[in-house]
């Protein structure tokens, strides 16, 4: 019963695995192609119409480009692209906030080093939870693969965790910052759902790998022990006594033994000296 349930585990945990690492190749490879759905996989669309430097009416920011309308006119892949490369030629007519004297003088240090972080732990989360795939793969027969790929997926869980929670503050908070300036700006709501999806699946996963390591353990193995002890100790069958003979509680037994010294007294047994006498008068 127990393997049966710890098969079922582990053959969910690696659909969720599966689903959350596809959700995620869906954010990394946005701006590589024009299909949807990454044509649409986005993480802020501005209007830049109005700043110079930006060469775009519209700029999308994606995980490895910036890019126009519908993820098209992509500039060069960039790893950890800062936001004010959006504008690189120029951060005249750019909201204020985001701009600073990191990236080449176009992104303000807040904004910069919290993209960046988010970008690295989202990566990290992405590689090791590949890695957990392949490690669950023996989740469904194996404890021991089961509790591994746990811990495997729960620290991709935790770097995803980092990492879509500062991906969704920064980008929000740019995107304030284009309202304050004036500038039409939105969320992707694909790029993050697909994020948030993906961080649901490893939770799942995480839990259910978890679950199958716990099923026969210790608990289990003791009472198969115990059952396998009771199948070899021979049962001892209690012998009824011999027909006509009564039992004797110990409470008949200890009346059985007052009466015996009662009988055997002064009275019942007189002594040698005074049966010599009474032979000696008849003599």
């Amino acid at each position: 019963m127990a393997a049966g349930i710890r098969g079922g585990m582990g053959v969910g945990s690696l659909i969720l695995i599966a689903a959350s690492i596809m959700f995620m190749f869906f954010v990394v490879l946005s701006g590589v192609t024009n299909s949807v759905p990454l044509s649409n996989t986005w993480f802020l669309q501005a209007d830049t119409s109005t700043i110079p430097g930006a060469h775009r009416s519209t700029s999308q920011w994606t995980f490895w480009f910036v890019c126009g309308a519908n993820n098209r006119d992509c500039g060069a892949p960039v790893p950890a692209l800062p936001i004010g490369y959006a504008w690189v030629d120029g951060s005249a007519g750019a909201p204020e906030a985001l701009v600073g004297g990191h990236a080449k003088h176009t992104t303000s240090y807040h904004y910069y080093y919290t993209w960046r972080f988010g970008w690295v732990f989202y990566l990290m989360a992405f590689v090791l939870d590949v890695f957990g795939l392949f490690t669950a793969l023996l989740a469904p027969c194996s404890r021991l693969a089961s509790g591994l790929s746990g811990l495997i997926i729960g620290s991709a869980l935790f770097f995803m965790t980092m990492a879509a929670s500062m991906m969704t503050a920064i980008f929000v908070e740019a995107r304030n910052r284009f309202h304050d300036a004036g500038l039409s700006a939105s969320i992707g709501s694909a790029a993050f759902g697909f994020t948030w999806a993906a961080w649901a699946c490893m939770v799942l996963a995480t839990i259910m790998l978890f679950l199958g390591c716990g099923l026969g353990g210790r608990s289990s193995g003791a009472s198969s022990r115990a059952s396998r002890i009771d199948r070899s100790t021979p049962t001892q069958t209690t012998r009824s006594p011999p027909r006509g003979i009564r039992t004797t509680t110990a409470g008949s037994s200890l009346g059985f033994w007052r009466r015996q010294r009662r009988r055997t007294g002064p009275s019942a047994f007189p002594d040698t000296e005074s049966q010599h006498r009474v032979k000696d008068e008849y003599a």
